[in-house]
C-alpha cells in the first residue's frame, strides 16, 4: 500500500482498527496493476468493483485509486463497452468459471472491437466509473493534473456512456437495458426470474462452478440458475456479442444501472468542467435520463423503481434495492424521493426498524432468503450508495446512522462480501475489497 495522503485517524479505537484492517484487505488484494474483490473466489479484477475500490483508495493514495481506473479502462474494447472482467493471465482457468477460454473474447469479440492484447468477459457491469474518477480526481488535483488522469481517461469515459445509452436503448425508450443477469452487479435478484424463465439452462454437465469451491452452496445462485446464465453468455458470444436487439433473448431496463448512468452523465460534467471543455451535453443528458427513468420505471404504487422487461414489453413486479438507488440522482422530483426515502424505512426494506442494513430484496417478497446471493442478503455498495441517496435529498442523519451501522458490520464481520441484513452475520467471502475500500471512504467522512 503507497503511503501518500494517508487518511486522518478517527478518534475512535474501533474505527482505527477498522481503518488498518481495511488497509490490510486491500494490500492483500493488490497485483500490482489492480486489485481483485477476493483472492479467493474473484481472483481478477471486476468493473464495478474497481470503481468503488479507487472511492476508497483515492483517502489513501490518489496514484493508486488512479491506477486502478486506468487499468481497467486499457481493456475497453472499441465499441466503449467497458468489460465486467478482465483477466490475468497468470491465475489457473479452473480458478474462475466462467474462465478466459469460455468467453474468448479476443476472438468473437473480434467484430465489436475486443482487445487483442487481454482476455477479458464480453458483457458490461454498472457505469459506476465517471463518478469514481471524479472523486479520485477530488482528493488530489495536482497529481492528477500531473499525470493527465482526468484528460486521458475522459474520452474513454464518454465512449462508454454513449455505448450504453446508444447501443443499449434495446427498448427505444432512452434506458440503457441490460443483456444478462450478471449486468446489473445484482446477479441473482429475484427481478430476473420471469425472463430468465424464457431461457433453456444450459446443461449441469457442461460446465464445472468454482463459486461453490469457496460458497457455502446455500449462499450461491441454484444449477438452474447459473445453467440460464451460462446459456445467455453463450448465446451472446455466438452472435460475436453483437447488440442488435432482435438477437438478444435477455434484455431489461434496470434502475439501478441508468441511475449508476445518470449519476455518472452529471461526474462527466464535473469533469469537462475541470477540463476547460462544454459540459451542456452531459448536463442535457442527465436531465433526458432521468426523464425518461421516471417516465418508464417509476411505479408510484409499489413506490420505488421497477424494472422493465424489454422483451415482453411489461415492468417487473419485484421490489430491488435498485429500485431505491434513483435516489443518488440530483434531479428527482421532491414527490418521488419523499417516497423513495419511505419506502426504504417501510416494511419492503426495514431501514431504522426491522432491519439493520437495506436488504437486496424486499423483505416481504416470496423469494425473500438473507443469506443467498442479491435475494436478500445486504450489501456495502449498495447500503453506500443509499447513505450518499439520503444526503442528497436532505436525510442527513438517517444517513449518518446507516454509516455508524455500515462501519459496525464491516468490522464485525471481517469485511465480508454481503451480510444478512437482520443480524450482520457475514456471508459470502472475507477480506472483500469493496467493503473495505467504502469502509476507508465512510471514515474519511467521520474525519472531516
Amino acid at each position: 500500500m503507497e503511503s501518500a495522503d494517508q487518511l486522518p485517524r478517527p478518534t475512535s479505537i474501533a474505527y482505527n482498527a477498522a481503518h488498518d484492517d481495511a488497509c490490510r484487505v486491500l494490500s492483500g488484494n493488490w497485483t500490482g496493476c489492480s486489485t481483485v474483490p477476493s483472492r479467493t473466489l474473484y481472483p481478477h479484477q471486476w468493473s464495478w468493483d474497481s470503481g468503488f475500490v479507487a472511492i476508497g483508495l483515492r483517502h489513501l493514495s490518489p496514484v493508486r485509486a488512479q491506477r486502478e481506473l486506468e487499468s481497467l479502462l486499457a481493456a475497453q474494447w472499441a465499441d466503449g463497452r467497458v468489460p465486467h472482467i478482465v483477466f490475468n493471465p497468470d491465475v489457473p482457468l479452473t480458478a474462475y468459471f466462467p474462465s478466459p477460454d469460455f468467453w474468448r473474447s479476443s476472438d468473437a469479440g473480434d467484430k465489436a472491437g475486443a482487445p487483442a492484447a487481454v482476455e477479458t468477459s464480453g458483457i458490461v457491469q454498472p457505469p459506476i466509473h465517471a463518478l469514481a474518477a471524479w472523486l479520485v480526481h477530488q482528493a488530489d488535483p495536482v497529481a492528477s493534473e500531473r499525470r493527465g488522469f482526468l484528460r486521458r481517461l475522459y474520452p474513454r469515459l464518454v465512449a462508454w456512456q454513449r455505448y450504453l445509452t446508444d447501443r443499449r436503448d434495446l427498448g427505444g425508450r432512452g434506458l440503457a437495458a441490460i443483456v444478462h443477469p450478471w449486468e446489473s452487479g445484482m446477479d441473482n435478484s429475484p427481478c430476473w426470474d420471469p425472463p430468465l424463465a424464457r431461457i433453456d439452462p444450459a446443461a449441469t454437465a457442461s460446465f464445472q462452478r468454482a463459486d461453490l469451491d469457496h460458497g457455502c452452496a446455500t449462499d450461491r445462485p441454484t444449477d438452474l440458475d447459473y445453467g440460464r446464465y451460462v446459456r445467455l453468455a453463450e448465446q451472446y458470444r455466438d452472435h460475436g456479442y453483437a447488440d442488435d436487439a432482435s438477437q438478444h433473448r435477455f434484455a431489461v431496463e434496470d434502475p439501478g444501472v441508468n441511475a449508476l448512468l445518470i449519476a455518472s452523465e452529471h461526474a462527466l460534467a464535473d469533469i469537462a468542467t475541470a477540463l476547460g471543455a462544454d459540459p451542456s451535453d452531459h448536463q442535457v443528458r442527465a436531465e433526458e435520463l432521468t426523464t425518461a427513468l421516471v417516465k418508464g420505471l417509476w411505479s408510484a404504487e409499489d413506490g420505488l423503481f421497477l424494472c422493465h422487461d424489454v422483451i415482453a414489453g411489461r415492468s417487473i413486479g419485484e421490489r430491488s434495492a435498485a429500485g431505491l438507488l434513483p435516489l443518488i440522482l440530483p434531479g428527482l422530483p421532491d414527490d418521488i424521493s419523499a417516497t423513495l426515502l419511505a419506502t426504504a424505512s417501510g416494511e419492503h426494506f426495514g431501514l431504522d426498524g426491522i432491519a439493520r442494513l437495506v436488504p437486496s430484496y424486499d423483505l416481504k417478497g416470496h423469494a425473500f432468503d438473507p443469506c443467498r446471493y442479491w435475494r436478500g442478503p445486504a450489501w456495502f455498495n449498495v447500503n453506500w450508495l443509499l447513505a450518499r441517496g439520503l444526503r442528497q435529498h436532505g436525510a442527513a442523519e438517517r444517513a449518518d446512522t446507516l454509516r455508524a451501522t455500515l462501519l459496525g458490520a464491516a468490522a464485525e464481520s471481517g469485511f465480508a462480501e454481503y451480510v444478512d441484513p437482520f443480524t450482520g452475520a457475514a456471508r459470502g467471502s472475507r477480506d472483500f475489497s469493496w467493503t473495505a475500500a467504502l469502509t476507508i471512504d465512510l471514515l474519511a467522512e467521520v474525519s472531516r
